[in-house]
């Protein structure tokens, strides 16, 4: 019997593809976005150090919009770029994912430019 492949599975295999490409650096860091069905969270690391430099989300109790659509990912977006700016990064990689660069990953992407973070 054939196995289904799911979905989970295949975006694995693809960020894993493009992690093989990207790297952050500590001059350079890897902006990495994750998004659940609920949530959308957005991380700035340091591979050489292993370290997360700046993070936003919408779980934060900070954050001024709830929830997984486009409205809260240009919102994180923003709040990343401007915690990234007060440490000092103005230059990051983007990494994707794995998900396509569509809707809420985009709206992120694009909101992250505006606060001021080159890709």
């Amino acid at each position: 019997m054939i196995r289904k492949i799911e979905k989970k599975e295949i975006r694995n295999r693809i960020h894993r593809r493009i992690r093989r490409k990207l790297r952050g650096t500590p001059e350079r860091p890897r902006l990495a976005v994750f998004r659940s069905v609920a949530h959308i969270y957005a991380q700035v690391i340091d591979d050489n150090g292993g370290r997360t430099l700046v993070s936003a989300s919408s779980v934060d109790k900070g954050g001024k919009t709830k929830g997984g659509n486009v409205a809260a990912a240009k919102a994180i977006g923003k709040l990343v770029a401007e915690r990234a700016k007060e440490k000092g990064i103005k230059s990051v990689v983007f990494d994707r994912g794995g998900y396509q660069y569509h809707g809420r990953v985009k709206a992120l992407a694009d909101a992250a430019r505006q606060g001021g973070l080159e890709f």
